[in-house]
């Protein structure tokens, strides 16, 4: 049974790192240590109700891929990301104007670290989501943002690491770049 860490991130955040400071410094006065006790707790909470128990079951089924190159996930996961959505945990580091949260790295670094704890297979959905919201926000064009953000920050649409180099895999330390 996994149980989040909430009380030991609390104090990291605010003893050793100094939430309120950082937050000042960045911008976000809004961000007290009281809110982000909450935000982990409730992620805690879907963590171990909702996450944590598709762990075992879907690496035991894992995905499965069919002939029209469709992928199911295995049972529970799309329930477990629709109560994600739902909850607005998958709107975290979105800017407000494309329907997100805001809320700094810092803060859902750790809820990240709850989802990933408990079920890595499922909390990688939602990570490479948040890479490509990431990507889109410091990257794409005013016309792509709008037409690429929203969905994902609703969590109708998910993002993919897709790699070219088929004799690496996802081992990119075998291939060589230049600028």
């Amino acid at each position: 049974m996994y149980e989040a860490p909430v009380d030991d991130y609390k104090f990291v955040l605010d003893e050793v790192i100094g939430l309120d400071k950082l937050m000042s410094a960045t911008g976000h006065n809004e961000i007290s240590i009281d809110l982000v006790e909450a935000v982990l707790s409730e992620a805690g909470k879907l963590a171990a109700d909702v996450i944590a128990p598709l762990n075992h079951p879907g690496d035991q089924t894992g995905a499965t891929r069919h002939d029209d190159a469709s992928v199911t996930t295995p049972v529970g996961f799309a329930d477990a990301f629709a109560a994600m959505a739902e909850g607005g945990w998958t709107s975290m580091e979105a800017r407000e104007e494309f329907g997100g949260q805001q809320l700094p790295m810092v803060v859902t670094t750790a809820v990240n670290e709850f989802w990933q704890a408990a079920n890595m297979a499922f909390a990688l959905c939602h990570l490479l989501t948040q890479g490509q919201i990431y990507a889109l926000q410091k990257s794409a064009s005013a016309e792509h943002q709008k037409l690429f953000i929203p969905p994902m920050v609703e969590g109708r649409w998910t993002g993919t690491m897709n790699l070219t180099e088929p004799q690496s895999g996802t081992d990119l330390a075998s291939i060589k770049t230049k600028a």
